[in-house]
């Protein structure tokens, strides 16, 4: 059985204070337009599976498998949302971080999309037109 610990416990993640969601509005205005598709799938990917504290601990192969990615391609993923601090991980487990504030964010230098809609995120990465 894994032991579950917090790896950053000054870092747990909590529900947003304004609108309804798990996942917090901020990350799809701040951080999504910024990341690859499969970086904002494994984001909500690992959002819908953790705890109340952000913790995961699934199978790299097995996350792959769901999400329809091979072993590289996740591991690319979950480097790219490590690097850009909004999750930590220390195999076997990964904890979703509460969202940077704007000092840590690095960008990729392209903002002519600007904010995005949840569904149109989705819709882009499953590849389905709007």
């Amino acid at each position: 059985m894994v032991r579950k610990q917090l790896l950053v416990p000054d870092r747990v993640r909590r529900p947003p204070g304004e609108g309804f969601s798990w996942v917090d509005r901020r990350f799809v205005r701040e951080h999504a337009p910024d990341l690859g598709r499969d970086a904002i799938l494994l984001y909500f990917f690992l959002a819908a599976v953790s705890d109340r504290d952000g913790l995961s601990y699934w199978k790299d192969s097995t996350a792959a498998g769901r999400l329809g990615l091979d072993i590289e391609a996740l591991a690319r993923a979950r480097a790219e949302l490590v690097a850009r601090d909004l999750v930590a991980h220390l195999p076997p487990l990964t904890q979703v971080l509460s969202l940077p504030d704007g000092r840590y964010r690095e960008t990729r230098g392209d903002h002519r999309h600007g904010p995005q809609q949840v569904g149109d995120i989705l819709r882009r990465i499953l590849g389905r037109p709007r």
